[in-house]
Order: structure tokens, then sequence, then C-alpha cells
């Protein structure tokens, strides 16, 4: 009976540990869906005519912008491959009945946590320096008289 009591708190515990990285994780699929419509809408902006057309270098600087955001819009889709696949392998942690076990799942989850991180700074960045530039040469709306 005690045999039992035991591995019915080890599938207790480990279905926790599932449980908490798994919110993570979807906390972290929820801050790229929301970054992928920040795209959308800078996407949106750098093809505007919202500029003002005697900007100097406005359309290299628009072009690297864009750049920028489509390589942005490549990570964002990467790392949520990457957390889907993530996700469908906790299913596995349940089945581990180690602590190396257990690490190799936490060690992976790290890793995963470390380019998500990476991805949402980037792109936090390239977002700021589109803004600060942006916002000084968007077109002014004309005082009515």
């Amino acid at each position: 009976m005690l045999m039992n009591a035991e591995n019915d708190f080890t599938k207790t515990d480990q279905s926790k540990k599932v449980d908490q990285l798994y919110l993570e994780l979807m906390q972290w699929n929820s801050a790229l869906r929301f970054m992928g419509d920040e795209i959308l809408f800078l996407e949106h902006l750098l093809n505007s005519y919202a500029f003002e057309p005697k900007t100097p270098n406005l359309f290299e600087r628009l072009l690297d912008y864009q750049a920028r955001v489509k390589k942005a819009k490549t990570e964002e889709s990467v790392v949520a491959t990457h957390i889907r696949k993530h996700k469908n392998d906790l299913g596995g942690m349940l089945e581990c009945t180690d602590d190396a076990c257990d690490l190799t799942y936490f060690q992976k989850h790290a890793k995963l946590k470390a380019e998500w991180t990476a991805c949402l700074e980037d792109f936090q960045n390239l977002k700021s320096e589109i803004f600060n530039y942006a916002g000084a040469i968007l077109k002014r709306k004309k005082p009515d008289l």
C-alpha cells in the first residue's frame, strides 16, 4: 500500500511540474501572438503614406525597417514553433521517474525561455526605434483656418 502512495505522490508531483511549465508556455505563446499583432501594425505603418515625403533617406530607412520587421516576423514564427514542439513534448515528462529526466525537460525549457526572451527584447528595441523615427516624420494635419 505504501508503494502505491509513493507512486501517486510522484505522479501528482510530476503533474504539477508539467502544469507549471505548460502555464509558462501559454504565457509565452500569448506574448508572441501579441507581438504578431504589433508586427502587422508596423508593416501597415511602414507601407503607408503617413510620412513626410521630403525626409532625407526616408526610402532607405523604411526599406531597412521593413526588412528588420520581416526578420522579426520570421523569428517570432520560429520561436512559436519551438514552443509548440516543447508543449507537445511535455507529456513525456509525466513518464519521468528520476531527477535526471526532469532536468532534461527543465534545461530545454530554460533554453527556450532564453530564445523567447531574446526574440521579444530584439523586437521591443526595433519597435522603439521605429516609433522614435516615425514620430518625428509623420505628416502633420494642417490646422483648419
